[in-house]
């Protein structure tokens, strides 16, 4: 659905975004992380058609962005970090303005935008103006606006930024329920926990360039290693020496607890639980360490700022 080659953006002497190669299939969710200046904004721009690459290409649902820039404008559904919005219109009318834009018809126009003002809790405010909305109606507002023409691409930058906990629990639940075999989202965010419950594949860029990218666990592998495993006991960890198998290494040992390292653990753990009880050890429990998106994101930084 989205797809680029050498995507690539200068500004006088500044490479802004400098060899971006991105495959997102149909279906997929893809969280696109970076500090602020990374180049998100700008790869975002170039995938609408609003700026044209310098150097290399990308097609948009199946749309060139530089040959057909209107089709790329009807493929995809973009909330910007400034939303753009009217604050004289009422919420209504800025939903048929651009409803109109869309070239939807006015019962179409009329029934979605009351379907999503109803859906994200604006329909109490949907003939006031918009200046008198709050920064997390506004938000919300500029993602019904995003939706309205149902697009098979959906380009979210910061979509629960200045939204209470609730509200964006609210907007994740509507991302989450756009998924489908036919429509593909990239979400630009700052917030990690939100790109964890969202996103089938992370993208990290610095200084415009992609540092990694891949599904989660195969990030956390990349960057973190092999997974790590508490293993809990009844009573004392048993002092009689276990027999590891291969690509298992014993971190260390207190209590009733042990932690291992594993590289393979569908093949390794069986193999461990057997020998403790055959020692007879109780196990009580065995799980893997949590590994969070955070310390990916850190790890991934710290590699290209120390070499």
């Amino acid at each position: 659905m989205i797809i680029t080659e050498d995507l690539s953006k200068q500004f006088g002497d500044f490479w802004a975004v400098d060899g971006v190669n991105l495959d997102v299939r149909p279906g997929q969710v893809l969280a696109l992380l970076g500090q602020n200046g990374a180049g998100k904004t700008t790869t975002v721009r170039m995938l609408t058609s609003v700026l044209a690459p310098s150097r290399g290409w990308a097609r948009v649902a199946g749309h060139d962005v530089v040959s057909h820039p209107e089709q790329v404008r009807s493929a995809v559904g973009v909330l910007t970090e400034q939303h753009g919005l009217y604050l004289r219109m009422s919420g209504l009318e800025y939903l048929d303005f651009y409803g109109r834009i869309y070239r939807l018809d006015s019962a179409a126009r009329r029934k979605r935008s009351q379907d999503w003002m109803e859906y994200f809790g604006l329909a109490e405010v949907a003939r006031k103006p918009i200046g008198q909305y709050s920064k997390g109606m506004r938000q919300k507002l500029a993602l019904a606006r995003t939706l309205l023409h149902a697009p098979p691409v959906l380009l979210l930058d910061e979509p629960t930024s200045a939204m209470d906990p609730e509200s964006a629990q609210l907007v994740r639940q509507a991302i989450a329920s756009l998924r489908s075999e036919q429509r593909t989202i990239i979400i630009c965010t700052h917030n990690l926990v939100e790109a964890d419950m969202l996103a089938d594949k992370i993208a990290i860029i610095y200084r415009g360039r992609i540092l990694t990218s891949g599904t989660l666990e195969q990030l956390k592998r990349q960057l973190l290693g092999p997974a790590e495993y508490e293993v809990r006991v009844r009573g004392k960890w048993p002092r009689r020496t276990l027999s590891l198998p291969a690509g298992m290494q014993l971190l260390r040992a207190e209590g009733a607890a042990a932690w291992f390292r594993v590289e393979d653990p569908q093949a390794a753990n069986p193999v461990l639980l057997k020998q403790l009880m055959e020692s007879g050890a109780e196990v009580v429990a065995i799980q893997e360490m949590p590994r969070t998106l955070e310390q990916v994101y850190l790890a991934a930084m710290a590699q290209v700022k120390n070499g």
